[in-house]
């Protein structure tokens, strides 16, 4: 019993020399959804502080981040929330695929699906009120259609996973 408990403690310590690279992708403003929707700062508030740590190249990794195999579970949401949405490249999508993302975030928000529980569990101030909802989803419905004026559309913007 003592070798497996110190073989399991061995391991656990090796582990911790395998951390995640936390770097973000560079930022470009002018391509943010933020910037290109002129959102209203109180709503970039609420967004910011719900969505863009999985959603954005502006992640602010925690401290739990610095433990294996903790890590490796949320660079991996990391990685697939900017995969299916990442605002920081908002304006590479076709207005078609920014429509279909806001449609979706729409979906996800008022469903209580985004943030993800798991998330909300470590991030209190991430939970959206009501009021922070309807906020956000309005806002969100009001600029589907100003989308034809808000693209910079790359092929890049257009192979991310829907």
């Amino acid at each position: 019993m003592k070798k497996v408990a110190l073989a399991l403690l061995a391991a656990g310590v090796i582990l911790q020399f395998f951390q995640i690279d936390k770097t973000n992708p560079p930022v470009d403003k002018g391509m943010d959804f933020v910037q290109i929707k002129k959102m209203p700062e109180s709503t970039a508030n609420i967004l910011k502080s719900a969505c863009y740590d999985c959603h954005s190249n502006e992640t602010k990794y925690p401290w739990y981040t610095n433990v294996q195999p903790v890590a490796w579970f949320v660079k991996e949401h990391i990685d697939d929330g900017r995969k299916h949405l990442n605002f920081s490249t908002f304006a590479t999508y076709s207005p078609e695929k920014q429509t279909k993302k806001i449609e979706e975030s729409i979906e996800e928000i008022e469903k209580g699906g985004m943030p993800l529980e798991s998330y909300l569990l470590a991030h209190s101030e991430a939970k959206l009120s009501d009021s922070q909802k309807k906020e956000l989803v309005s806002f969100l419905k009001q600029s589907i259609g100003d989308n034809s004026q808000t693209s910079g559309a790359t092929t890049d913007g257009d192979e991310d996973e829907d």
